[in-house]
């Protein structure tokens, strides 16, 4: 998880947050725009085709249709920056991929 070096970032529930099996927390590198532009334009993307899609009954019924969230965005969706590729694509290590 990609994240700027904001107060919310090192409170306890944070933290807590992310002990969960799977989340490596990461932080930007203070005063480098270029790195936080990326955590920026990814949160401007989830509010654009996620949280604020559609209106919700609940921040429940939004919370329940954000699983599937972070597998579109890394290996579905196209990306402008890398020609229409998922950003997936330009990793090389991923399971699976050398067999």
């Amino acid at each position: 998880m990609l994240t700027d070096n904001a107060w919310a970032h090192t409170t306890n529930t944070w933290r807590d947050t992310c002990q969960n099996p799977g989340i490596q927390p990461r932080r930007t590198r203070p005063w480098r725009p270029q790195t936080n532009g990326k955590a920026e334009r990814f949160h401007r993307t989830l509010l654009e085709e996620w949280a604020h899609i559609r209106p919700y009954t609940s921040d429940r019924e939004r919370q329940a249709t954000f699983p599937d969230r972070p597998d579109r965005y890394n290996y579905h969706r196209p990306h402008t920056g890398i020609h229409g590729h998922p950003p997936a694509s330009r990793v090389t290590n991923l399971p699976g991929q050398h067999t």
